[in-house]
């Protein structure tokens, strides 16, 4: 599937970006959505585009967002530091993961990376510095690079809203270039892709450490906004969570896991003091109905009834 995005798309999401908060929309639940916004793109730039099911990314969500956490709050870093670690530790947590499970493919592939989640997850929760299920709390926000006060919540928003828009652009790039193109060859004919000499195996690793690095800015960012890091970053409701977020916006799309965070994020905060615990049978029904009814998801039938690839 081709994901080319129209040209006015970036300027809608440029836009909204910039004068969200002018609109009188809560910073807090915007700056939330931008996080998820980029964990989403970051798992469809896996599964979308390389055809690579993972359960498993909660992982390198929760491991950015501890090791930021204790960063900033113990070791005393700048929030840029902080960012910069967590970002480390999820690629090189991804490294060791996808060295483990590009070994196999398809379901088999999936399960490794949920059972190395599930381990992960009980780490997080017998170690003492994660607080275990206390969470760590606390984070400081900080002054960014010694001049922006990040307890100001508008500017904290608009460091959100540049983090999400230079991760989103890397995955464009990276979509649109030829190593962009041998991982879409991959996901269509991986044989073909071997017999045109291609090292799978290094390009699958390669996409799984990028996917994996940029799901722990998305982390990070994530425990800068609320101060905190808990379980629910690691437990694979959250991995759960950005497949239906990827799935409802529109799998291998551009703008799909964009929208998809955005309308998730958005039921969740919308339906919480309504319906309660009843929300995670909405967002089951939600995504049954996403599959039986329109496949594509919200951005691909959008660009399906246009005639063009968004």
């Amino acid at each position: 599937m081709s994901a080319r995005p129209i040209p006015w798309g970036f300027v809608i999401l440029i836009g909204f970006g910039l004068v969200a908060p002018v609109l009188g929309i809560y910073p807090t639940f915007l700056m939330k959505c931008w996080c998820f916004a980029l964990f989403a793109c970051a798992f469809n730039l896996l599964l979308g585009y390389t055809g690579l099911l993972s359960f498993g990314h909660a992982a390198f969500l929760s491991a950015a967002a501890y090791t930021t956490g204790h960063a900033i709050k113990v070791w005393g870093l700048a929030p840029e530091l902080g960012l910069l670690a967590g970002t480390v530790c999820a690629g090189v947590l991804g490294f060791v993961f996808g060295s483990l499970a590009i070994r196999r493919s398809g379901i088999y592939f999936a399960m490794i990376t949920l059972a190395l989640a599930q381990m992960l997850y009980f780490v997080w929760g017998q170690m003492s510095f994660t607080g275990g299920e206390d969470g760590l709390q606390g984070v400081p926000r900080g002054v960014l690079f010694g001049m922006l006060d990040l307890s100001d919540n508008t500017n904290l928003y608009y460091l959100v809203f540049a983090i999400f828009l230079a991760g989103f652009l890397l995955i464009y790039r990276v979509i649109h270039s030829p190593f962009g193109q041998v991982l879409q060859a991959i996901r269509e004919n991986e044989p073909r892709a071997i017999s045109l000499g291609y090292d799978v195996d290094r390009y699958k690793l390669l996409v799984f450490v990028l996917s994996a690095a940029l799901s722990g800015l998305a982390g990070a960012t994530k425990t800068v906004v609320f101060q905190l890091a808990s379980l629910t970053d690691a437990h694979w409701h959250m991995s759960g969570e950005v497949v239906l977020m990827t799935l409802l916006g529109g799998l291998g799309t551009v703008f799909g896991p964009v929208v998809g965070a955005f309308v998730i994020i958005g039921l969740q905060n919308g339906l919480a003091d309504k319906v309660g615990s009843w929300v995670q049978v909405i967002m089951g029904i939600i995504f049954v109905v996403c599959v039986l009814a329109f496949r594509r998801g919200i951005i691909g039938e959008l660009g399906r009834f246009l005639r063009r690839p968004l």
